[in-house]
């Protein structure tokens, strides 16, 4: 049984342009969000990201992406070059919010909840790394929690199910 999540609709992180958003906003959709960076190797999942949202995007489902410049220093550039990185390079659509911590002291809010919901291999709370995916259904039940290697696209049967799955 999926732990229920009564919080996530509470938290909010402004977008790249500045704008604060809810993720009250995104009540009934089924979500896939995951910490993102420009310059990593695993960057080109942006592109796999891109193709689950337009694919399903009409059906009830959203892609969060959170950069996030912990691992490598592989997410040094401003708001402005984030997005202009995400639209020349991906096309990417989906909404993309400012740089945030998600391990340490000032770790989002968003990323406290993911993790102690979802912990990682043996339990551990720590994101490991860039692309790291939360799948969560449409009442706001945070399901799972995947690798950053994991390949969006091997997501596809899951968040059919999700969008096919009746709402509580």
């Amino acid at each position: 049984m999926p732990k229920e999540n009564s919080h996530l609709y509470s938290i909010s992180a402004p977008l790249l342009d500045g704008q604060p958003l809810s993720l009250s906003h995104f009540k009934g959709r089924a979500l896939l969000i995951a910490n993102t960076a420009s310059h990593c190797g695993l960057t080109p999942q942006y592109a796999a990201l891109e193709q689950l949202y337009r694919q399903f995007h009409p059906r009830g489902f959203d892609v969060l992406a959170f950069p996030c410049d912990q691992f490598g220093h592989q997410e040094p550039g401003s708001s402005t070059d984030i997005a202009a990185f995400c639209e020349r390079n991906y096309g990417v659509t989906f909404p993309v919010f400012q740089k945030i911590d998600v391990n340490g002291p000032h770790t989002h809010p968003l990323f406290q909840l993911l993790k102690s919901t979802r912990p990682g291999l043996f339990g551990i709370q720590r994101i490991s790394w860039n692309f790291t995916k939360f799948l969560i259904d449409k009442n706001g039940n945070i399901l799972s929690r995947h690798s950053p290697k994991t390949d969006p696209l091997h997501l596809s049967e899951k968040i059919e199910s999700l969008l096919t799955a009746p709402s509580a």
